[in-house]
């Protein structure tokens, strides 16, 4: 993606936050540059001085991605349920850090260990119990390979630890294009 089309979904996904603040609905938004209306998943993380506000997003979309941005935005704003008790203000809109990682199809992976640190998110899934972390969690956690899996298993996804090593456990790889 080219600077104005990053800066492009940043505005999109900074309205958005505002609006669903407010109490509003964000106003749907297009583009006519064709890598803003692929249909591919998307992330958005809301950050204050460091600290997650929210992070919410999905894997596939069958609407363009300047669409699912302002919506995953105005979810991570107000639906992310760890922040249902210390929801974001209209006040701290303006100091919240907007970061939107745009994804690759999910690769479902036979050797999870095989996964590149900082580079592969992961995508856990076991019965209904399922977790993932985005690529950019490893650089900042500074876990390795095994935690990197350990920690997904146990608290995205409700699994015990290990359970990346199960048989019928499945774990996808993708990467993401950092928006900031």
């Amino acid at each position: 993606m080219d600077e104005n089309e990053k800066k492009t979904l940043l505005a999109a996904a900074r309205e958005a936050v505002r609006a669903a603040v407010a109490g509003k609905k964000p106003e749907k938004k297009s583009s006519d540059k064709a890598t803003l209306n692929e249909h591919c998943g998307c992330f958005v993380t809301l950050k204050n001085k460091g600290e997650l506000r929210g992070c919410i997003g999905q894997f596939v979309s069958n609407i363009p991605l300047i669409e699912l941005v302002g919506e995953m935005a105005q979810a991570s704003a107000t639906g992310d349920p760890r922040f249902r008790t210390n929801p974001i203000t209209p006040k701290e809109v303006d100091e919240l850090d907007i970061e939107i990682s745009v994804l690759s199809p999910l690769k479902k992976c036979d050797n999870p260990l095989n996964l590149r640190l900082g580079i592969d998110g992961i995508y856990i899934k076991k019965g209904y119990a399922s977790g993932c972390f985005l690529p950019q969690v490893a650089t900042e956690t500074g876990w390795n390979v095994e935690e990197f899996l350990s920690y997904c298993c146990s608290h995205k996804a409700g699994l015990k630890p290990q359970a990346w090593k199960d048989k019928d456990t499945e774990v996808y790889l993708f990467t993401a294009e950092i928006i900031e």
